[in-house]
C-alpha cells in the first residue's frame, strides 16, 4: 500500500511553517517532506516531529538563492565550494532530524556554460557528495524536473538521471521520481517506474495539467498506485501538490490511504 507523506512547502501553507506539522498529523500523515530546512533552528523542527510523532522523509540540499530564482547549483562550474559547503549542512540537518534521504537539486544551466561542462561539473559533485552521505547513513538523490516550470533545468528525463548515477558510479545515488515533472517530459510512466524500480526509493506527485491533486488532471492515479504495489515499490510518495482549494478540503483523494497506514 502507498505510504504518502505531505510536502509542508506546498500543503497546509494556510498556516505558518512550525504549525503545519501538527495540522499534517492531525489530518493522518506519518511523515512529512519540504524543500529546505536551513532557516529554521533544528532542535525545533526535531521537537516539532517527535511532538507529532511524524518522520522526516526527505528535504533538498542547499540550491542557492532560491528568491532570486536559482534551483540549485550542482551544475554550476564555479559554485563547486558552496555546493561542498551545502553538503556539509545537508549532513548536519538531516542528522539531526533523523532524516534519510536527502535531495540534490542540479540546477538551471548558465547560459555560458557548455553543456558537457555542466555535465561534468554535476557528475564531481555527486561524486564528491555520494560518499559523504553514505559515510552519515543517508540516501542522495537526483531529482529529473520539467523544463516548463523550470525552463533550463539541467536534469530533465529518467534515463538522464540513471546515465548520470552511472557515470558517477557509486552505490549512493538514486532517482527522486516526480510523477507530475515525468508526466509532462515523457509520460510513460508506469513502464518507466518499472523499468528503473532499483534506483527509485522516494517519488512525489501531482496531476497535470495545474499541479492540483491527484485526480484534478489526467494522470490515472489509481492505476498507477496499484501498479506499484504490483511491482513492490516501497518507499514514500510525497504530496507535492498546490490545493485547488485549500489543503484541507482537498485531501478526500489520499484520507482512506492515510486510515490504512
Amino acid at each position: 500500500m502507498p505510504r504518502f507523506c505531505a510536502n509542508l512547502t506546498m500543503l497546509f501553507n494556510e498556516l505558518p511553517f512550525m504549525e503545519r506539522f501538527a495540522a499534517a498529523a492531525k489530518a493522518g500523515f506519518k511523515g512529512v517532506e519540504y524543500l529546505f530546512p536551513y532557516e529554521y533552528d533544528k532542535a525545533a523542527l526535531a521537537d516539532a516531529l517527535k511532538a507529532n510523532g511524524l518522520v522526516q522523509v526527505l528535504h533538498n540540499l542547499p540550491a542557492g538563492n532560491w528568491a532570486a530564482g536559482e534551483r540549485g547549483i550542482a551544475c554550476h562550474p564555479q559554485r563547486a565550494a558552496e555546493f561542498r559547503e551545502g553538503v556539509e549542512r545537508a549532513i548536519d540537518y538531516a542528522t539531526a532530524l533523523g532524516c534519510k534521504q536527502v535531495n540534490c537539486l542540479a540546477g538551471i544551466r548558465p547560459p555560458h556554460v557548455d553543456p558537457n561542462d555542466a555535465r561534468e561539473t554535476f557528475i564531481r559533485n555527486l561524486q564528491y557528495a555520494a560518499p559523504k552521505f553514505a559515510e552519515a547513513g543517508i540516501r542522495l538523490l537526483i531529482e529529473p524536473i520539467n523544463t516548463r516550470d523550470i525552463p533550463g533545468f539541467f536534469l530533465n528525463y529518467t534515463q538522464q538521471a540513471a546515465d548520470i548515477i552511472k557515470a558517477v558510479g557509486s552505490g549512493n545515488l538514486y532517482i527522486q521520481y516526480d510523477i507530475y515533472h515525468a508526466q509532462i517530459m515523457e509520460g510513460d510512466l508506469a513502464r518507466t517506474i518499472e523499468a528503473h524500480l532499483p534506483l527509485i526509493p522516494h517519488m512525489q506527485l501531482a496531476d497535470n495539467p495545474g499541479r492540483h491533486e491527484p485526480g484534478s488532471g489526467e494522470i490515472n492515479y489509481p492505476f498507477l498506485f496499484a501498479h506499484l504495489d504490483r511491482i513492490g515499490y516501497s518507499g514514500w510518495i510525497g504530496c507535492e501538490y498546490k490545493p485547488a482549494a485549500g489543503t484541507e478540503a482537498g485531501l478526500g483523494w489520499v484520507k482512506p490511504w492515510l486510515a490504512g497506514a
